[in-house]
């Protein structure tokens, strides 16, 4: 998911576009592709463990970022019943604090589709869709949408919403978004300018502690990899194996890392490279998003018929808009927030997850250029994944969260001018105030430093890296491979966010791989 621009927090972390801002292949909804399988009988493990959270007082440190060995647990347990479509659904307690089980325990919605071929069934297939703050247990009820059948026949897909997203334990911080995405001015010019952003930044940090400040010290990425684990130990697998989607892969590389011995096989697709620092991560998913735009339109400009064409000219017309737009937004609803370029940028990120999605983005941006700017609003709603009734999910509050808890990144406001003038050069077009960190830098919780991702031990770790991918850019993808001791870069040409169903050469390799454990050779190539 795109983190949003200066009023919320930087563009630190950018992964995957979770529901407008999308998951990691297509869109959750999408029938496309969708596999009908037959599912055994639901199978009751014993012993409920379902369980609420233990009241506990915010802390002003995580607990959760040691890479100190978690103390002994008593064995996990998941009861499953069936909840349609061929599912089961269950829940896991697992610990709020691995350091201190005196805090009480933290439920987790467990999700699982049972292989195809009972027969020919190789065991469980753990699943992350991306984020962070995307519901895991989405991707398992749309897996014939996003999973092959010989995927689906040998596999049971297993999901399960990390801590702080889904249900009842979601981070909750606002009940309107657009208060805190689209209010301020990412690109500001005063003191005022800035001081609005700060006020923005600490009213939305304030709303997280008073609805959900017991849980913001503990949704960091490594308590997810530990959750994990536990996940493995419920479901009585020696080793497992993993599947996971744009953040799923900087949280897949987490656990592999940490629990090598347990890992059977692990494919991450449209990968960030989880060991850069803030600003080199942020400067690299930045030229990601340009690329993705200067690409959008090129196209653009090689047809004549294409709505934004501007004599062959769309980027010159796109800088005139954003400009435009930053100096006098679009009035579309007086209820609603004007089009400024927040909107604008927001619009754009969602439209780029695909290159199927470039005609809308055309079709929006020349509306605006013509003074209507009902089609970037839409855009910019599908993004927040704001419902016709007026609702946002709570992805993006559960992603702040847990970005933030695992790198505040820049904490010094008298910093921020310079560092985002430094982003500016690397992306001129697409960033819009990612330098001015006020979120995540005023995070009421510490982040401490989380192992580097080496996967040690883990054995051959598959990446898989889009050669047009704007949200996790192929220099990203490659990095982690080569990070990670074992790591194997499958490149996929394509312009659109994560490659596993780019083409059949990529999504063969990648069954192949996790059903036979064959290994691509080193240096291939999908086209």
């Amino acid at each position: 998911m795109l983190r949003p621009p200066a009023g919320l927090t930087a563009l630190a972390g950018l992964v995957a576009l979770s529901a407008g801002c999308g998951t990691g292949n297509a869109a959750i909804g999408t029938a496309a592709d969708a596999t009908q399988v037959s599912s055994p009988s639901v199978v009751a493990v014993t012993s409920s463990a379902t369980s609420s959270a233990t009241s506990v007082a915010t802390t002003p440190a995580s607990t959760t970022g040691s890479s100190v060995p978690a103390p002994t647990l008593p064995p996990p347990r998941i009861t499953w019943h069936s909840c349609g479509d061929h599912l089961q659904c269950g829940s896991l307690a697992v610990p709020l604090d691995y350091s201190d089980r005196a805090k009480g325990t933290f439920p987790l919605d467990v999700e699982r589709r049972p292989a195809g071929k009972a027969k020919e069934r190789i065991g469980s297939l753990l699943v992350n869709p991306g984020g962070p703050g995307v519901p895991g247990t989405k991707l398992v009820a749309q897996a014939g949408s996003y999973l092959s059948s010989d995927l689906l026949d040998h596999f049971d897909v297993v999901g399960w919403d990390p801590r702080g997203t889904g249900g009842a334990s979601a981070i909750d911080c606002t009940d309107d978004l657009d208060l805190f995405l689209v209010a301020g001015d990412p690109t500001p010019a005063t003191a005022a300018d800035a001081d609005r952003l700060r006020q923005i930044a600490s009213d939305f940090a304030a709303g997280c502690e008073a609805r959900r400040g017991t849980y913001l010290p503990y949704v960091s990425t490594e308590a997810s990899a530990r959750d994990m684990d536990r996940i493995r130990q419920a479901l009585d697998e020696p080793k497992i194996s993993y599947f996971g989607f744009s953040y799923g892969s900087e949280l897949g590389a987490t656990w592999a890392t940490m629990f090598p011995g347990t890992v059977r096989a692990t494919v991450l697709d449209g990968a960030l490279d989880a060991n850069l620092g803030w600003e080199q991560k942020t400067g690299q998913q930045l030229a990601g998003l340009e690329l993705g735009l200067t690409h959008a339109l090129d196209s653009c400009a090689s047809r004549h018929g294409c709505p934004f064409y501007n004599d062959g000219a769309p980027m010159v017309a796109f800088t005139a808009l954003s400009a435009a737009l930053d100096a006098e937004p679009l009035v579309v609803d007086p209820a609603r927030p004007p089009v400024n370029q927040s909107v604008l940028f927001y619009a754009v990120a969602s439209s780029l997850r695909d290159s199927s999605l470039w005609d809308e983005l055309y079709r929006a941006l020349a509306d605006a250029q013509h003074g209507d700017g009902r089609r970037l609003l839409d855009l910019y709603d599908t993004y927040a994944e704001r419902s016709s009734r007026g609702t946002f999910s709570n992805t993006l509050e559960s992603f702040v969260a847990i970005s933030c808890l695992d790198d505040n990144g820049p904490t010094d406001p008298a910093g921020f001018p310079a560092l985002d003038a430094r982003l500016r050069q690397v992306a001129p077009h697409m960033d819009i105030g990612a330098g001015y960190n006020y979120v995540c830098g005023g995070w009421p919780v510490r982040s401490t430093p989380r192992p580097k991702a080496t996967g040690a031990g883990a054995g051959p770790i598959l990446v898989l890296g889009t050669t047009g991918d704007p949200i996790t850019p192929l220099v990203s993808s490659r990095a982690l491979a080569s990070d990670l001791e074992e790591g194997i870069l499958l490149t996929v040409k394509g312009e659109r966010h994560t490659g596993y169903r780019v083409n059949d050469c990529s999504r063969k390799a990648v069954d192949h791989y996790l059903v036979d454990l064959a290994v691509p050779k080193p240096g291939t190539f999908c086209d």
